[in-house]
């Protein structure tokens, strides 16, 4: 069943990527799907903004009158982060982020393969991230970002990527401190403005996550107006930082509810 409907989504027709890249893709409007980087161009020396928002209090603590009285969690803390990106050649794309939990990561993507001119669309990507303000713990990046746009309905993304240095201290076991992640996405379209979108980031090698830990999921509902696309998003983690999305689920087994912001400067 499951290689019936990957047939099925490969074999779907592709819409071509806009010709200019100034131009809105409504197909891949974004350069990320939550967490995941996706294969979109951005214009030669053009700038992007991003703020991701994960409110800290789970969805399923106490019952209804009690998330009810913290408004759903937004009452409570959040993990907030900033990214900033810019293009300095054409296929390009350079980039710092940073969460409010004093990580910051450092970025780049290379565009390999353009889909139209290849089957799929395909983009080198590293990053190195550093805890308490890039003074400890550095953890890098390298993997590949592979997209196929299904015509115009949406598009799916597979990136494997190894990323080091990801067992956290709560977590002082023996063996690998690095794990091989494939992250699996998509982005399905509901009519010109409105998207659904899932993820997942499943540990296939190395460190395989803190005892009890789950893989990262995340699902969204979003709203692009031209520049701008605001996504509500139910995560069961906080984790933004391709560090943090290795290690996975270190909190208690709940979700919780975030946000993200983009604003392209083009």
């Amino acid at each position: 069943m499951i290689g019936g409907l990957l047939a099925i989504l490969l074999a779907a027709s592709a819409a071509a990527p806009p010709a200019d890249d100034r131009d809105v893709d409504p197909v891949e409007p974004d350069f990320t799907v939550i967490n995941l980087p996706t294969t979109l161009r951005l214009p030669l020396h053009a700038v992007a903004f991003r703020i991701t928002h994960r409110f800290a209090r789970g969805l399923g603590e106490g019952d209804f009158g009690d998330l009810l009285a913290d408004f759903f969690g937004f009452d409570g803390g959040a993990q907030v982060g900033l990214e900033l990106r810019f293009s300095p050649f054409t296929g390009n794309q350079l980039g710092i982020y940073r969460t409010s939990d004093r990580t910051i990561s450092f970025f780049g993507q290379q565009e390999l393969l353009r889909q139209g001119d290849a089957p799929v669309g395909l983009a080198l990507v590293a990053s190195i991230e550093g805890l308490d303000n890039f003074q400890e713990t550095r953890s890098p990046r390298v993997g590949l970002v592979a997209s196929r746009r299904l015509g115009g309905r949406g598009a799916v993304y597979a990136v494997p990527a190894w990323i080091g240095n990801v067992r956290p201290a709560s977590d002082p076991g023996s063996g690998s401190d690095g794990s091989f992640v494939l992250g699996l996405g998509t982005r399905l379209r509901l009519g010109d403005a409105y998207a659904i979108l899932a993820e997942v980031h499943p540990r296939l090698a190395g460190y395989k996550g803190h005892p009890n830990g789950a893989a990262l999921a995340t699902f969204a509902f979003e709203r692009r107006v031209g520049g701008h696309a605001f996504q509500i998003n139910f995560s069961n983690d906080l984790g933004t930082t391709p560090g943090q999305v290795a290690r996975g689920r270190l909190g208690p087994d709940d979700w919780y509810i975030g946000f993200n912001i983009s604003r392209k400067f083009y």
